[in-house]
């Protein structure tokens, strides 16, 4: 890829791996040795060496007759959000609503028609799957996801859910558009979010949206739990409520970080 006015520091090599990164894109999951040189706009030889190295450093995998990233890319989007600073301002109010509660508490935003978590504060407990950073589900079977959703216009929401998941998991909850609707309208109307099961068995929560200044939603943060262990009622009465009262808080420290003439914050692309 031929590039101009690059300084006496510039690396070639890097800039041409974080090119070969960025042509894996949604319905280009994997793509063949060829597609990719052809794509990041380099010799097939390049190409090939790149992506093997990205596989030696566990970022891309040999699949299907060609390649696919892996999750752990999602590490440098990690950096991305804390450089923003939204970790920063939320951690605080994070820890208080875990120590309220007793219950796991998670940040995500939207990626295609998946969730990813970008922020994170857990409590040991027996769960049906493991989350951490970068994790991804489907969206619309999650509480998280149902939040950010219906912070979309309705003909993005088709939009969005058209793309197919990452995340390699089947949920339980398969709805017509009819009720999937439905539920999105609920979610805008009452301004909050619940899953009872949808996903996999056992998984509970309610999420709320993080707002910025403008009243934009940039982000979902939820109360985690098992249902063997809390009910709805105990969710919805004592959770909720404090929860809402986090997010109300995140926000409006967000707006205030936003504020500051000096902070300089990346432009998503």
């Amino acid at each position: 890829m031929a590039r101009t006015q690059t300084g006496p520091d510039f690396i070639e090599a890097l800039a041409r791996g974080l090119d070969v990164i960025k042509v894996f894109q949604p319905g280009r999951r994997v793509m063949t040795l060829t597609e990719v040189a052809n794509a990041a706009g380099l010799a097939r030889p390049t190409a090939r060496r790149i992506l093997l190295t990205l596989q030696e450093l566990g970022y891309a995998r040999a699949e299907a007759g060609g390649f696919a990233l892996t999750p752990r890319v999602l590490e440098l989007g990690v950096a991305y959000v804390r450089s923003l600073g939204l970790w920063d301002v939320a951690r605080p109010h994070l820890e208080w609503l875990v120590k309220q509660t007793g219950e796991s508490s998670s940040i995500a935003q939207l990626d295609g028609s998946d969730i990813i978590y970008v922020a994170r504060v857990a409590v040991p407990k027996i769960v049906t799957f493991s989350v951490n950073i970068g994790t991804r589900f489907p969206a619309l079977q999650t509480s998280l996801g149902k939040v950010l959703l219906a912070g979309l216009p309705p003909e993005e929401v088709e939009r969005v859910l058209a793309q197919p998941s990452r995340s390699g998991i089947t949920p339980r909850w398969q709805p017509t558009p009819e009720e999937r609707d439905a539920e999105l309208r609920e979610v805008r109307a009452r301004g909050w979010a619940l899953t009872d099961e949808q996903l996999a068995p056992g998984i509970r929560s309610v999420a709320a949206p993080l707002r910025d200044g403008t009243g934009r939603v940039i982000a979902a943060v939820n109360v985690n739990a098992h249902a063997a262990e809390t009910s709805l009622e105990k969710l919805t009465d004592e959770y909720l409520p404090l929860l809402l009262k986090a997010a109300s808080a995140i926000s409006a420290d967000w707006a205030r970080y936003e504020s500051i003439p000096h902070v300089t914050r990346a432009t998503a692309s």
